[in-house]
């Protein structure tokens, strides 16, 4: 019964290995940083990739539920907020689809077309670091069409 209790005792994480995880933590963090730090607009385009394929998903997971996509007038603040312009949503999920529709990594707001190009349902795109419609490098439009 002691033998139980005294392992019962020792059993978790000495202060010594915690040390340790936090110092290997702190360590990759730190390298990961520098990465990000010396590229910080590749960080920008690939934070606006995530953001558009969040934004397809909640779209598809609208239609499924709706059989329709948001108008362009209802926008992309369709997906956090159940529309009041036609055409309404007759299942739209009470917590919506998404909790906010960030502007993209350069502060402007993405732009929704529906229908999209080349018969596509919708696109969703920013204009990248310039803020206008083509560009190259960081200043490249970023499509959903373009990402899949």
């Amino acid at each position: 019964m002691r033998r139980e209790q005294k392992r019962a005792k020792r059993s978790g994480f000495t202060l010594l290995e915690i040390l340790v995880a936090v110092t290997i933590i702190a360590i990759l963090a730190t390298i990961v940083g520098v990465k990000v730090a010396h590229e910080p607009g590749r960080a920008k385009v690939a934070k606006a990739k995530t953001s558009i394929t969040s934004f397809a998903t909640a779209l598809s997971m609208y239609r499924m539920d709706n059989s329709l996509y948001p108008s362009m007038r209802q926008g992309l603040d369709a997906l956090c907020n159940k529309p009041t312009t036609k055409p309404i949503p007759k299942n739209y999920r009470s917590e919506g689809y998404l909790h906010s529709v960030p502007l993209d990594p350069w502060e402007n707001e993405y732009v929704y077309i529906v229908p999209g190009p080349e018969r596509r349902a919708f696109e969703i795109l920013s204009y990248g670091a310039d803020g206008e419609p083509g560009g190259e490098g960081e200043a490249a439009d970023i499509r959903n069409s373009e990402l899949q």
